[in-house]
């Protein structure tokens, strides 16, 4: 990675919102700060790297944007434009702000995705178009629609009012969650980190919440096992992975959080379920009866294909793959493009010795798994169920599993969405 991939991966968000908040365009803002870049990525080679690279990059977009506009004829050519109130002080990061705009009530659920993993996130429309499963050109649009809504609707470029907030934050949450969850499954630890930095913002606005209390706390025990998920580029499950590599700063800084008292909330089941896994010196040691217990209660509250498939992989550990296998039965119609679904019954079925059947899932799971370390890992497992080996000594999961597959705020697929994060769709 360059010194400027790897500024662009550290700035970008807080300084497309400073931007956005100054020229109140996402155009404009967007541009000066390409523009920046592009020279950081000229000048940076011979000159060097500033001492401040984000400070550099900022007055180098802020003067990129004085030239643009200035061959415009109108700004105009650059709404959306966001309102901000007279004599509004800009703050050094005008991330949470951005983010609340991006998230207002008066857009779509989709539309309040995509923005903010367009402008907050800074992915790229081709990376928001595969997690949506749509076309580029469609997500294209779709931006540009939420865009001018924003202009229409008048949507201010500020933190919501005290009376307000209450109403808006469980909308930012889901966005937040789901921002993380795509970094985590695409093994972007930038993406995730972004979404952490976020919900730190939040945490030091409101302290004494417990859903951003609890959601941090989630997330950072996910995001503590990011060093040991891949070896050698190939996917490594939670029950083979090396647990010295787990950090242990920031799974004791969720584990503390867990420690206050509060209602047992969807993101609390899931940070409870990830906190059984972090407590567990060794697979073995994992407390599979309390987790099942947790994600019984978290699909009586939720009501989610998701929980309930993770729920399977769990039981499996518990009661064996007959009973999961079970309570996989009708999920298809509900998951119908879930590769995570394939690979649960494919392992369920290869631990019954219906290897044929197995590999039919396999098969299926291959077809809809996003990225390629999933797809290699797919294969494997494939490969294993036409050799005719017991399951216990796959190359793949460890014999304390006996499983692919592990249960899923847990494991190596991404956390549990909560219901209206399911699909961005």
């Amino acid at each position: 990675m360059t010194v400027v991939e790897a500024a662009f991966r550290e700035h970008r968000g807080p300084l497309l919102a400073t931007l956005v908040a100054e020229l109140r365009s996402f155009d404009l803002a967007e541009e000066a700060l390409q523009d920046a870049f592009a020279a950081a990525a000229q000048q940076w080679a011979s000159e060097g790297v500033p001492q401040r690279p984000a400070a550099w990059l900022l007055a180098v977009a802020r003067r990129r944007a004085v030239d643009r506009r200035r061959r415009e004829e109108t700004l105009a050519r650059y709404l959306p434009r966001l309102i901000t109130s007279p004599g509004e002080p800009v703050h050094s990061d005008d991330s949470l702000a951005l983010l609340f705009a991006c998230c207002h009530p008066a857009l779509g659920s989709e539309a309040r995705v995509a923005l903010t993993l367009r402008f907050v996130a800074g992915l790229t429309v081709p990376e928001i178009a595969r997690l949506f499963l749509v076309p580029d050109a469609t997500m294209a649009a779709r931006i540009t629609r939420g865009k001018q809504k924003i202009r229409t609707a008048g949507i201010p470029l500020r933190m919501p009012s005290p009376d307000d907030l209450p109403e808006r934050l469980p909308g930012v949450l889901s966005v937040l969650y789901l921002l993380f969850t795509e970094g985590y499954r695409s093994f972007r630890t930038e993406v995730a980190a972004e979404a952490i930095r976020l919900m730190r913002l939040l945490r030091e606005l409101l302290p004494t919440d417990p859903d951003v209390r609890d959601l941090l706390a989630l997330v950072l025990l996910q995001h503590s096992r990011r060093r040991a998920r891949l070896r050698d580029g190939r996917l490594v499950l939670l029950a083979d992975q090396d647990r010295t590599l787990w950090n242990a700063v920031e799974a004791g800084e969720a584990l503390t959080l867990l420690e206050a008292p509060g209602p047992l909330s969807a993101f609390r089941l899931q940070a409870l379920i990830a906190a059984r896994h972090a407590v567990a010196a060794r697979a073995s040691d994992t407390d599979w009866a309390g987790i099942v217990e947790c994600y019984e209660r978290l699909e009586e509250l939720t009501g989610s294909p998701v929980v309930r498939l993770n729920r399977a992989v769990a039981v499996a550990e518990c009661s064996g793959p007959a009973a999961a296998l079970a309570l996989l039965d009708g999920l298809g119609e509900r998951l119908p493009r879930s590769h995570h679904l394939a690979a649960a019954r494919a392992e369920m079925l290869l631990r019954l010795g219906e290897r044929e059947a197995a590999v039919g899932e396999f098969d299926r799971a291959l077809t809809l798994a996003p990225t390629a370390a999933e797809r290699e890992f797919l294969a494997g497992r494939r490969v294993f169920a036409l050799s005719g080996q017991s399951s216990g000594t796959a190359p793949g999961p460890s014999a304390s599993t006996g499983s692919g597959l592990s249960s899923g705020t847990g494991s190596d697929s991404p956390p549990v969405p909560v219901p209206e994060a399911e699909r961005p769709m």
